[in-house]
C-alpha cells in the first residue's frame, strides 16, 4: 500500500483510498495514530468538565446529574473512538460508532430537559447555595420523552446491526440529524431577541445573561469543525487527515462548552423564587 502511495505521490498521481482508508504510517500498533492521541485529548476534556461540573454545581442543582451522565456516556465514546482508530474491526467500529450516537442523543435529552424546563425545581422553587443532597431536587420523571430516546436508541442498533452491511450513509445523517437539532435549540438560547425560549423560568423571555452569546459561538465553532468531515483529503505526510484534525479542534470546543454550563447553571435566575 505504502509502496503504491510512495509511487502515485512522485508521479503527480492523486492518492487512493483502501477499502474507505486513507493510508496512514503506523506506530506501535496503531492504524491512525494522530487520530487516537486526538481521541485521548477529547477523552480528557470530558473528564475535565466531568470534575468541573461534580465540584462546582450544587448537589441540589436539577441538571447536575444530566451534565454528569452526559460526560460519563461522551469519556466512553472517546474511548471507544481511540480503541477503533488503533485496530479496526467490526466490533471496534461499531463500539465507536454506537457509543458516539448515544452521546449525541443524550446531549440532545438534557439540551430538551433544559431549555424546556423539563426539571423539578427544590422544594420552594429555587436553588439554596447549599450543597447538601435534597430529595426534592431529583430530577422530574419524564418517562415519554425518556422512553422514546431509549426506543429511537435501540431502533438505531437495531437497523445497523441487522442488515447485510452497515448502512453508513443512515448513520452519518442519524448522528447529523441529532447534532443540528441540538445546535439549532442553543442557537435559539443565544439570540438576542428571542420570544421562543424562555431561557430561565423565573425570568421573562426578554432576559438574556451577558455569557449567552458562548452557546452561539459553541455552535459555529462545532459547524466549522464539521465541515472537516465533509471536505475530506489525503493525510499530510501520511499521519494527519481531516478526521484526526477534526477530533484535535473537537477537544478545545468540548472544554470550552462545559465552562458554558457551569455559568448558565451558576445564574442567579435558578435561585429566585
Amino acid at each position: 500500500m505504502h509502496s503504491i502511495t510512495a509511487k502515485a505521490i512522485s508521479s503527480g498521481r492523486p492518492v487512493q483510498q483502501y477499502y474507505g482508508k486513507w493510508p496512514f504510517w503506523r506506530y506501535a500498533g496503531m492504524q491512525e495514530p494522530a487520530s487516537v492521541v486526538f481521541s485521548v485529548f477529547n477523552l480528557w476534556a470530558h473528564w475535565k468538565g466531568f470534575k468541573t461540573i461534580k465540584r462546582r454545581l450544587p448537589k441540589d442543582h436539577p441538571m447536575k446529574k444530566l451534565y454528569l451522565g452526559w460526560a460519563v456516556l461522551s469519556m466512553n465514546a472517546w474511548i471507544w473512538s481511540a480503541v477503533f482508530h488503533t485496530r479496526d474491526l467490526p466490533i471496534t467500529e461499531k463500539l465507536d460508532y454506537f457509543s458516539a450516537a448515544l452521546a449525541i442523543l443524550s446531549a440532545l435529552y438534557y439540551t430538551l430537559i433544559r431549555l424546556f424546563h423539563l426539571y423539578r425545581l427544590p422544594s420552594g422553587g429555587k436553588l439554596t447555595n447549599s450543597r447538601a443532597p435534597s430529595l426534592a431536587s431529583s430530577l422530574a420523571p419524564k418517562p415519554l420523552l425518556a422512553i422514546t430516546f431509549l426506543l429511537t436508541y435501540m431502533g438505531h442498533i437495531t437497523y445497523l446491526t441487522s442488515g447485510p452491511r452497515f448502512d453508513y450513509t443512515y448513520n452519518t445523517i442519524f448522528n447529523l440529524v441529532l447534532g443540528l437539532l441540538h445546535n439549532l435549540l442553543w442557537t435559539l438560547y443565544s439570540l438576542p431577541s428571542i420570544s421562543v425560549l424562555r431561557r430561565y423560568p423565573n425570568r421573562p423571555k426578554t432576559y438574556r445573561p451577558l455569557f449567552a452569546w458562548k452557546a452561539g459561538l459553541f455552535v459555529a465553532l462545532t459547524t466549522a469543525a464539521t465541515s472537516l468531515e465533509v471536505f475530506d483529503f489525503p493525510p499530510w505526510a501520511r499521519i494527519l487527515d481531516a478526521h484526526a484534525m477534526w477530533h484535535a479542534v473537537t477537544s478545545p470546543i468540548a472544554y470550552f462548552w462545559y465552562q458554558f454550563l457551569v455559568q448558565d447553571a451558576l445564574d442567579g435566575s435558578w435561585r429566585e423564587a
